[in-house]
């Protein structure tokens, strides 16, 4: 049973008292810095050893809180930038302004990477399911790596929608290709049958069971051989986002592949196929 007596654990709670306190988890100074305090805590790779399974109940609860916390500031922080991204002619020549966009890059490039190692052809259509504000995985994607593919994107929250729709409304091949979609995903049926590959936003189920019944959903649905790509967390970083257990949450997939970065890319990537 790993504890707070660990110095990593004893950070983490410390950031997260503070986090915790704040008034908002609104883009500001305070903000900013205290969640790259912990990004940075919690990233070096000497802390993959970490297995918060088997943290105790209250590091366990604390964490449960913290990616809740972390969820809650990342949305604020992609509604922010897309509301100014919005604001200028071209939105789309201007997404490096989004700190995190560098990021994004990488993380698209090495995503892209994965699924060409198990993607027998270019896929036609893809779904991202929880796209949120500033959908850069499928506008990176789009623009650099899958050209003539086309995006799916799945969001419950209109707002969030309305403000993906504005970021590419000025470009002609984006606006055509790349399309979003108002809803739950648990109650998208037949269309998932469409998809080559389906990405699941990290942020997608917050807890444990919500991404079970997630990845349980499409399992049902997806057509046969296509690809998910499930980001998910590992090490100190699963303080950050959600973690996804190959052994018991991908029922219905064969994972074909796992995925853990040791640079500034945080997020595991899993790639599986549905049976």
């Amino acid at each position: 049973m790993v504890c707070h007596g660990h110095p990593l654990i004893q950070r983490v709670f410390e950031l997260h008292e503070k986090i915790s306190s704040l008034d908002s988890l609104k883009p500001c100074k305070d903000v900013d810095t205290l969640f790259t305090q912990l990004v940075l805590t919690c990233m070096p790779h000497g802390y993959h050893h970490i297995d918060v399974n088997r943290l105790c109940k209250k590091a366990q609860e604390m964490r449960s809180d913290l990616i809740r916390l972390c969820g809650e500031a990342e949305g604020l922080l992609e509604s922010h930038f897309a509301t100014i991204l919005g604001s200028f002619d071209r939105p789309i020549e201007n997404l490096e302004i989004f700190p995190y966009y560098k990021n994004y890059l990488k993380l698209a490039q090495l995503e892209f990477t994965l699924l060409t190692q198990h993607c027998t052809r270019v896929p036609n259509k893809v779904a991202f399911v929880g796209s949120g504000p500033l959908p850069l995985t499928s506008l990176v994607l789009a623009s650099n790596h899958l050209t003539a593919t086309s995006f799916h994107n799945y969001d419950i929250d209109p707002s969030a929608n309305s403000k993906a729709i504005q970021l590419i409304a000025s470009d002609p091949d984006l606006s055509k290709r790349v399309l979003f979609h108002t809803c739950d995903v648990l109650k998208v049926t037949k269309e998932l049958e469409e998809y080559d590959v389906v990405f699941l936003a990290a942020l997608v189920g917050m807890d444990k069971e919500e991404k079970a019944r997630a990845i349980e959903h499409l399992g049902r649905y997806m057509k046969s051989g296509a690809i998910l790509m499930v980001r998910s967390a590992h090490g100190a970083r699963a303080f950050l986002y959600p973690m996804v257990d190959v052994h018991s949450d991908l029922g219905g997939f064969e994972v074909l592949l796992v995925f853990h970065p040791k640079d500034e890319v945080i997020n595991s990537v899993i790639v599986a196929r549905k049976y």
